[in-house]
């Protein structure tokens, strides 16, 4: 049985010009693990984080989408790298600035515009015109020489239109808050007021023209520098795609160089790394800083704090693709212990087969290895889920082999009827189904549901005996005899679960009686589990032998007994549970298969047949998941997880993290 990966503590000496490209070699391989935890430090604003703000900034402005993770090979910043940012920052900020400007002429100027328009076919004085209280009008004469200058000089705050060609005439249009600012710019540009008659009314027709064409002529400028800013993405895309990797990289460098212990010259690192990877990794440290750093390796039994029980080994696994996708499911419960037996193998074929033991129905499988195998071929993309193809895949081929055994092939039973009875027939009289779930109220069909649901807790007292096996196993390499021997967990609790099942079995099943001896190793067992505490400290020299005293001890084996019987007791039980997940799925396959039945119309049985099936694959998809990871977590995983280890998380870039 295959253990966790062996571990090394590596101490590296680093110069100072070295350290640097060591980092980001070590980020690249994804396998050291510094040995005291990362934090940002007080340093967080280094120039590759400013610039990785900056072109954030400038990827948001110009609609680029975000990257998820890296498209290149993660490397630090040239010094050419840092010139294009700053150009490339500079440039849409160039471009910002022409596009806000342009943008806020456009709606000053379709703002006037409007409120002209609205007011050019009034039949009022231009007298009255005047008193508006949101518009200011300025009609007269000024040098044609000074035009451009006064328009220059007004810039924003109001509207200077020529009335002729000449630009000897003109209107100036303002808010009614800022008509002392007009009259004082009019005035030094030499601005005469003409006299406007008093039967004049309306706006001019000159002035609404002229207010349109300014108005069109912006709306042309802003339409430019937004396609102006779509050309820029387009062309400066790539460029900003690598500028974002190199900067992410750089400030994760700086952000670890800040956390490590340092000198004006040297900097010390200390991390673990796999034994196997350990040779390669050092010897390519070595050239990277040409020869220029020192090296110690260490095995765990040689590190201080790991003796003193300071520092928990990190805790590696090493498998292939179909075995690695459970890995999650170990995890999340806890890592186990360094030098302990893996149990993600187990775990797999466990997860596989309850699963498709709750969920059988051929058709329905079909979907979820169909989901796999796309998943599996990135044509169906959903976020980080696909490195859980295989587990699609596994659970999806065992519902498929447990539906041909019971007939269902979406929620009906006809597709398979040839399937089975072909397959039944070489065995005897020819069934509809292999194993036909749903009882019928007769006889055999009462016996067969008996005997699957005691073949489920015979699953259960596999996977139990498994757990059992495992933590004997590890305690053993762990040095802790004690504890192998000894407790509910421990040999003499296997012990005591295994012969009670061998007494049930052969009381039940084969009628024969239960003898005083048998009832003397039950004793014996479940005794030295009760006592396991006290018997562990004797076997591992530990004193005193009764750490609280004679009644504590006393009372502390009564409540451990108890425990025992009745911890074998539910575990044994719990797996009932799969049993009547299996029979409860063939019931919502006979109730969508009667709705069929009943419904006339040919469209309408599709429709119950699609939208029953699909409420079943995802609904109780579910539910069967979240029964098998329970089965694990409490019935497996309780037999061997008496302590948790420290999970293996090595230092790598990962884009737009900062440790």
């Amino acid at each position: 049985m295959a253990k966790t990966t062996a571990m090394r503590l590596v101490e590296l000496m680093i110069m100072k010009e070295d350290i640097s490209r060591v980092i980001e070699f070590l980020g690249k391989k994804g396998n050291f693990q510094f040995q005291t935890n990362l934090t940002t430090g007080t340093t967080a604003s280094s120039k590759e984080k400013s610039l990785f703000e900056s072109l954030q900034k400038v990827r948001a402005y110009l609609n680029i989408p975000d990257l998820t993770e890296y498209i290149e090979e993660p490397a630090l910043p040239e010094p050419k790298d840092f010139d294009a940012a700053e150009s490339l920052i500079a440039s849409v900020s160039s471009l910002r600035t022409r596009e806000t400007e342009k943008s806020e002429e456009l709606k000053r100027v379709t703002s006037t515009y409007k409120e002209a328009l609205a007011f050019a076919n009034l039949k009022a004085s231009y007298s009255e015109l005047e008193h508006l209280s949101f518009l200011t009008l300025r009609i007269g004469k000024i040098d044609p020489a000074v035009f451009e200058e006064l328009k220059f000089s007004v810039g924003e705050r109001a509207i200077i239109i020529p009335l002729g060609d000449d630009k000897s005439r003109i209107m100036a249009a303002t808010s009614k808050k800022g008509r002392f600012a007009l009259d004082g710019e009019l005035k030094k540009y030499g601005f005469v007021a003409m006299e406007v008659p008093k039967d004049f009314k309306g706006v001019p027709d000159d002035v609404l023209a002229s207010l349109k064409t300014q108005v069109e002529e912006t709306e042309k400028i802003t339409a430019a520098c937004n396609e102006e800013r779509h050309n820029f993405a387009e062309t400066h895309k790539a460029a900003l795609y690598h500028l974002l990797t190199v900067f992410s990289v750089g400030m994760q460098v700086r952000l670890v160089e800040d956390s490590l212990e340092s000198t004006q010259l040297v900097y010390r690192v200390t991390g673990w790394i796999p034994a196997e990877e350990s040779r390669k990794v050092l010897e390519e440290l070595d050239k990277i800083s040409n020869g220029k750093i020192a090296i110690r390796e260490y095995t765990p039994n040689e590190v201080p704090s790991v003796i003193a029980g300071y520092e928990k080994v990190p805790v590696s696994l090493k498998h292939g693709k179909f075995i690695g996708s459970f890995e999650r499911i170990i995890f999340s419960y806890g890592s186990p212990l360094y030098g302990t037996i893996d149990p993600t193998p187990f775990v797999a074929i466990f997860f596989t087969i309850l699963f498709g033991i709750m969920f059988g129905d051929a058709g329905q499988g079909l979907v979820f290895l169909l989901l796999g195998i796309l998943m599996e071929t990135k044509i169906a993309k959903v976020g980080g889920w696909n490195k859980f193809a295989p587990v699609f895949i596994a659970i999806g081929v065992s519902s498929c082999i447990m539906g041909l055994l019971t007939g269902e092939f979406f929620a009906t039973e006809v597709v398979l009827e040839p399937f089975s009875r072909f397959v039944t027939g070489l065995f005897g009289e020819p069934r509809n189904a292999i194993l036909p779930m749903m009882p019928t109220g007769s006889k055999e069909s009462i016996v067969r549901m008996f005997a699957f649901f005691g073949f489920t807790v015979g699953v259960g007292f596999i996977i139990n005996s498994v757990g059992l096996l495992l933590n004997i196993c590890n305690q053993l390499a762990l040095g802790k005899k004690g504890k192998a021997l000894f407790g509910k967990t421990g040999l003499s609790g296997a012990i005591f679960f295994w012969y009670v099942v061998f007494v049930a079995i052969k009381f039940f099943l084969f009628k024969k009686p239960i003898y005083i001896v048998d009832w003397v190793i039950i004793g014996i067992a479940l005794l030295c589990s009760a006592l396991g505490e006290i018997l562990e400290r004797v076997v591992d020299n530990e004193r005193p032998i009764l750490e609280n005293g004679l009644l504590s001890a006393i009372i502390g084996s009564v409540v451990e007994l108890l425990e025992t019987v009745i911890t074998y007791l539910s575990n044994s039980v719990s797996f009932l549970r799969v049993g009547a997940f299996a029979l409860s799925h063939a019931v919502l396959g006979t109730i969508i298969a009667r709705l069929m039945e009943i419904v006339p119309i040919v469209t309408g049985k599709i429709i119950v047949g699609i939208v029953g099936n699909g409420i079943v694959i995802v609904l109780e998809g579910m539910i069967v998941a979240i029964q098998v990871m329970r089965l694990q977590y409490y019935e497996f995983f309780s037999k061997f997880f008496n302590e948790t280890g420290r999970e293996f998380t090595p230092f790598k870039f990962e884009y737009n993290t900062q440790i």
